[in-house]
């Protein structure tokens, strides 16, 4: 019973039966599409110290996911034109790696996905001991109990993927850099620097800590005001926060130096030429084309590289449904319709009770009057004073929400919409935030104490079985308002819905049918002829109705349905043979006769 009196027992068990969850759903599920690139791109960084393949993420997340796979003797298609004649062929490399190299495939994606768990349990401690600081021992387990069961964490914290890396890279960065700041050493500051190196080799949209240890630095100066010291000290932060971004770029450095060893320099030129031809900036792209023909600075032209294709690929969009629409605009709001749709209901509730209940405590803290919807200050030399006072007891708080309003104002005004993952960093600060308001809540004088933390208790029961409800699901997870695990895709698709995790269960559905033949039109990492042998013939709308050639059998992943019968957006042009007209006419494609996991939808001709 002393163990029950213990956060840390508590904590171990939820790092435990996460754990335990993204173990078992790794088991079930099929490569997604993403990691068909990453799985073979971080086994060659480690193995043959050569950078070719998937120069658009950086290595981190995907070299650690390698670590399992060096003691597997594993064989590598080194001989295929993917590797020796392509430019950055990491699907067809990914293909041959996983499937046709003599491997299995399943237990390569199985140990390949141990990387990302770690990760993913290291950034639930990391919640616990930053949220303990702040919050105390036992609400410190809150936000790392909502973290660690969050359907959407439950699923990509388990993928060979850039996501969970970068949240796991914010986070650290952040809590180091604040550290700093509160306790100025030079243990700190190295700490730092570290951290914020080990955060840019995770995924590129992590350089937006830059400007954002920029923001909290004027921030911290505004908070010290007024100060006789208040232009030297001034000077000395920022000079510090050069030395951390030196810091941590000098480690983005050595990592690409020792993973561009044998990386050819005059294949490093062809490619980063090849990949460049469309870029309009020539003078950027022409300027990294040079450096990287140069023996010593070229890993940092391999790190630019990177940024340009990552930010080329942000700006140009990609082919996305949403809404019952189909388009590669993007949608300014997608990101926020997203969230609430995928968040369960019961962490929604708490997340807007302590937005209003902090909403109406700013009110009354800053005395502002409201009258017409018109914001009446008592004084602005007031207000900025207690602005300031407020950065001196709350500058963590200050810096987490300032981080999620950054961050999703740069999310939403991206044309890359494929996942409500790409917000995936801001929800160990807004888990940390809601906790802190539930925290005031409970011990304000309203209502009674023993009542709220009833309440409190409810929401995360309901929670608790939300996850319980959606396994092993939780990638196709959508709450009540979004039509559930069931009809989320009506919403929207790709990852967030139908990310290619369900070919295995297509499979042992084909096994358990006895089927003799079946087309099948798949979207993602698997590979059909791998589970299905010759069983599965290769579809697509266009080749008509598969039983004219005796296939009775029609199997369909949602996203290619979506992206077939969904309508247009202007611009956006489709051919008539592409939207299955024979489907529609002898079926309602959205109500199959069968479906593999949530995201294959089967069809009896």
């Amino acid at each position: 019973m002393s163990k029950l009196k213990s956060p840390y027992f508590f904590l171990i068990l939820i790092i435990a039966v996460s754990l335990s969850l993204m173990l078992l759903v790794s088991s079930q599920e099929s490569a997604t599409m993403d990691e068909l690139a990453h799985i073979p791109s971080g086994y060659s960084y480690l193995r043959y110290l050569d950078y070719r393949l998937n120069p658009e993420h950086p290595p981190l997340v995907k070299a650690l996911s390698a670590i399992p796979l060096m003691f597997m003797g594993l064989n590598f298609p080194v001989d295929h034109s993917s590797w020796n004649n392509d430019v950055n062929g990491q699907w067809a490399a990914g293909n041959q790696f996983i499937y046709w190299s003599g491997n299995n495939a399943d237990w390569l994606v199985f140990w390949a996905r141990l990387g990302p768990i770690i990760l993913t349990l290291l950034l639930v401690l990391l919640i616990y001991v930053w949220a303990r600081e702040l919050l105390g021992d036992w609400w410190g387990l809150l936000p790392a109990y909502l973290f660690a069961f969050s359907p959407t964490v439950l699923a990509h914290g388990h993928y060979v993927t850039t996501d969970i890396g970068a949240a796991f890279g914010i986070v650290l960065g952040t809590y180091f850099f604040i550290k700093y700041l509160l306790k100025p050493a030079g243990k700190h500051l190295i700490f730092a620097g570290l951290a914020f190196g080990a955060a840019q080799l995770m995924k590129f949209s992590v350089a937006l800590l830059i400007p954002y240890f920029i923001v909290l630095t004027l921030a911290w100066v505004i908070r010290n005001l007024p100060d006789r010291q208040t232009s030297q000290k001034f000077w000395k932060k920022f000079l510090a926060l050069a030395a951390i971004f030196s810091i941590g770029y000098f480690l983005v450095y050595l990592v690409y130096f020792i993973f561009t060893v044998n990386y050819p320099v005059s294949k490093q030129v062809s490619d980063t030429e090849f990949i460049l031809t469309s870029f309009k900036q020539r003078l950027i792209a022409d300027t990294d084309i040079q450096v990287a023909g140069n023996k010593f600075f070229r890993p940092l032209a391999h790190y630019f590289l990177g940024i340009l294709m990552a930010g080329q690929r942000s700006a140009n969009g990609n082919t996305a449904y949403f809404l019952g629409q189909i388009s590669a605009a993007g949608w300014w709001y997608y990101f926020p319709v997203v969230f609430l749709l995928k968040e369960p209901i019961s962490s929604l509730v708490l997340i807007l009770a302590v937005f209003l209940f902090g909403f109406w405590g700013i009110i009354k803290k800053f005395k502002i009057k409201v009258s017409k919807f018109k914001f009446q200050d008592s004084g602005f030399k007031t207000q900025v004073l207690r602005f300031k006072n407020y950065l001196g007891t709350h500058f963590p708080e200050f810096s987490m929400l300032f981080f999620v309003a950054f961050y999703w104002l740069y999310s939403m005004q991206s044309q890359l919409n494929i996942g409500v993952r790409h917000i995936l960093p801001t929800m160990p600060f807004i888990y940390i935030l809601t906790t802190a308001g539930l925290k005031n809540w409970a011990n304000s004088r309203f209502w009674k104490h023993s009542l709220k933390i009833g309440l409190i208790f409810v929401f995360l029961f309901w929670y608790f079985l939300e996850m319980v409800w959606a396994f092993p699901f939780y990638l196709s997870y959508f709450n009540q308002l979004g039509g559930g695990v069931s009809q989320g895709y009506r919403n929207v698709t790709d990852s967030n819905y139908d990310w290619g995790q369900d070919l295995k269960r297509l499979a042992a559905f084909v096994k358990e049918k006895n089927i003799e033949k079946i087309a099948v039109e798949y979207f993602g990492g698997g590979d059909v002829k791998y589970y299905l042998s010759d069983k599965a013939e290769t579809w697509q709308s266009s080749r008509g109705n598969p039983k004219d050639i005796g296939i009775k059998w029609l199997a369909v992943s949602v996203n290619n349905l979506e992206g077939a019968l969904a309508k247009t957006a202007a611009g956006f042009a489709r051919n008539p043979e592409d939207e299955y007209p024979w489907l529609r006419e002898i079926k309602n494609p959205f109500q199959p006769d069968f479906k593999a996991g949530t995201s294959i939808f089967i069809y009896k001709l």
